[in-house]
């Protein structure tokens, strides 16, 4: 069963963690386990972003939380943030191509 985790957090330096996901990206290949990922912006919440990534299943997910980089991305990524970040974990149960 697919899996996404949603992770909530406040900032007001964008451009440092889009810096930190670019060298996450290149010190992962090969090894993430990530299917896909979006970086949005809460249009009602000032500094407020979440990041959206997709596994193939919560198995996938859980190796990639237990890469080393993972934790030290996210040891960075709290020192830029304006406190700390929540998680949602959430198990896909239906998708429709609404295109």
């Amino acid at each position: 069963m697919a899996f996404i985790q949603i992770i909530e957090f406040k900032t007001k330096n964008i451009d440092g963690v889009n810096k930190l996901l670019d060298e996450f990206l290149v010190k992962t290949k090969g090894k993430r386990t990530a299917s896909r990922a979006m970086m949005t912006k809460d249009r009602d919440g000032a500094d407020t972003y979440l990041n959206i990534v997709e596994f193939p299943s919560y198995e996938d997910a859980m190796k990639n939380s237990n890469l080393p980089e993972t934790a030290e991305i996210a040891a960075q990524m709290a020192a830029m943030a304006e406190g700390p970040p929540s998680f949602r974990n959430l198990d896909v149960v239906r998708v429709e191509d609404m295109g």
